[in-house]
């Protein structure tokens, strides 16, 4: 038998209910559905998303994720624990190691990375870093953050976050996708997957991953971080580089006009309708309305970042590397473009903050690199009116540990991997402003007061946009699937 005649004869189960639009499957469902669900749920994919959800009425429109890449130390910056001046040099006690990493739970001594298991000591390394009460709530704050403590009445901040990972990489996609292991879909691809598109101009989820000026070596992100997993491939994250062309072949080639790469646009959807009538493959569908995102934007990503129109007053708000590219500072205020353009998710990766040693020379140089742009951001967003809807959240992968990692000075220390706990805050769309959560003991090492897991986290952001984090999920492999997987518990003290 010809092979080629053989293949366009094989229609699996998929194939035969995608093709019976006039079949028992289409009666049975109109049978089930009003006639105008019915109509929208033959419409796009986007517009499917929006029945879906959301779920209740929402408190934030739009998200706007900051990614402190490497984990920041928490008693250095947002953690102020005193006590630790009188340990200087001594071993952090047994009880500390063996005590539950959360109330409740039985003790167990804690994992170690490679890096400290060798250790014959854990001198405890109490942070170098003055800290001072900032605004009318008195939120403690490291001397680092000047221009953050200047917003801490907006914040909600929670200081009793923790984590089942305890290396990098797999830290991070937990955090990203709920999971350790790479192949689930990011928080942006469900959030743009539950909630669709505001703007047919700009894709719903944008990354940008900035520069920064701490530790050379950084760990490496891999653009898994933002992909869709299992899910559509149109709701992954699309990263703009901060070199050359923001989208890779965002200019067309020599001798390319755009009329006629519309031509060829229109071609190409034509071969890839007949395709999809034949195969049925959803992804066949997402790569056309791609192909289509990827035309609009050759207009609307130029105009994004184009800075030009934007008034001294708001460049001098974001500081004095807003005009360079790449930056920190250059990403929050194309976050904020982004936000007024009405992208659903804009992350923003900043790398660096690996401090096994060497801490004083280096968290210095990434805390300027974020301070001011972080603030900025919120006051500009706040002035426009656009806070009360728009969620910022600036998080890592995990904490640090109170001993030193390696030689231990008055002036030189450095600190290790800790899953047990860290600081994470949150801003606006239906945020408290002003609260604390949670609290550790006076090493900054276990949960003593409301333990946030990463779970809870990631169901409170969905929440915040009105989605159940229970009802957003997507078959796969003969399960549903979800952001919290199995877990997940709101964090009601932050909601308004």
């Amino acid at each position: 038998m010809d092979p080629i005649r053989e293949h366009a004869q094989i229609m699996t189960r998929r194939h035969l209910l995608g093709r019976c639009a006039t079949g028992i499957g289409t009666a049975a469902l109109a049978s089930l559905l009003t006639p105008d669900s019915a109509a929208q749920a033959a419409s796009s994919d986007d517009q499917r998303a929006a029945i879906m959800g959301p779920h209740f009425p929402p408190r934030a429109k739009r998200v706007i994720h900051l990614f402190m890449s490497g984990a920041p130390s928490q008693m250095d910056t947002w953690d102020y624990k005193p006590e630790m001046d009188k340990w200087f040099d001594k071993e952090l006690p047994e009880s500390v190691f063996a005590a539950p990493p959360r109330p409740g739970a039985k003790p167990k001594r804690q994992r170690f990375t490679t890096m400290t298991s060798g250790q014959k000591r854990f001198p405890i390394a109490p942070s170098i870093y003055k800290f001072h009460r900032a605004g009318e709530v008195g939120t403690w704050i490291s001397e680092l953050l000047p221009h953050t403590a200047t917003i801490v009445d907006d914040l909600s901040i929670i200081r009793s976050v923790w984590t089942d990972a305890i290396n990098h990489d797999p830290a991070m996609t937990f955090v990203q996708t709920g999971a350790e292991l790479p192949g689930r879909p990011s928080m942006g691809s469900w959030i743009s997957y539950g909630l669709g598109s505001m703007n047919s101009d700009l894709p719903s989820y944008m990354v940008m991953t900035a520069t920064w000026t701490g530790r050379k070596s950084a760990q490496a992100l891999f653009s898994r971080l933002w992909s869709t997993g299992f899910i559509p491939s149109e709701y992954q994250g699309v990263a703009l580089r901060a070199q050359g062309d923001p989208v890779l072949y965002l200019n067309d080639p020599p001798g390319m006009d755009r009329g006629s790469r519309r031509r060829i646009l229109d071609a190409v959807a034509k071969l890839n309708a007949r395709l999809f009538e034949r195969e049925g493959d959803p992804e066949i569908d997402a790569r056309a309305q791609q192909y289509e995102m990827a035309f609009r934007m050759q207009k609307s990503v130029p105009d994004l970042m184009n800075i030009s129109d934007e008034p001294q007053h708001i460049l001098d708000l974001y500081g004095p590397d807003v005009k360079k590219k790449g930056t920190f500072a250059a990403s929050c205020l194309l976050a904020r473009r982004m936000a007024e353009r009405d992208v659903r998710f804009v992350q923003i990766w900043h790398r660096g903050w690996d401090q096994h040693g060497n801490l004083p020379g280096d968290l210095p140089k990434q805390c300027r690199d974020v301070d001011q742009p972080c603030a900025a951001l919120i006051k500009d967003l706040k002035q426009r009116g656009m806070l009360e809807d728009t969620l910022v959240i600036w998080t890592t992968e995990f904490g640090r540990t109170t001993y030193c990692q390696g030689n231990l000075t008055k002036t030189m220390y450095g600190r290790d991997h800790h899953p047990r706990c860290f600081t994470t805050w949150m801003c606006g769309g239906g945020v408290k402003p002003g609260v604390e959560v949670g609290r550790t003991d006076d090493f900054s090492y276990n949960i003593i007061e409301r333990p946030v897991h990463v779970h809870d986290l990631n169901a409170t952001i969905l929440h915040l946009l009105g989605l159940d984090h229970k009802r957003l999920t997507h078959r796969f492999q003969g399960r549903d699937f979800r952001l919290t997987d199995v877990h997940g518990e709101l964090v009601n003290e932050i909601i308004a």
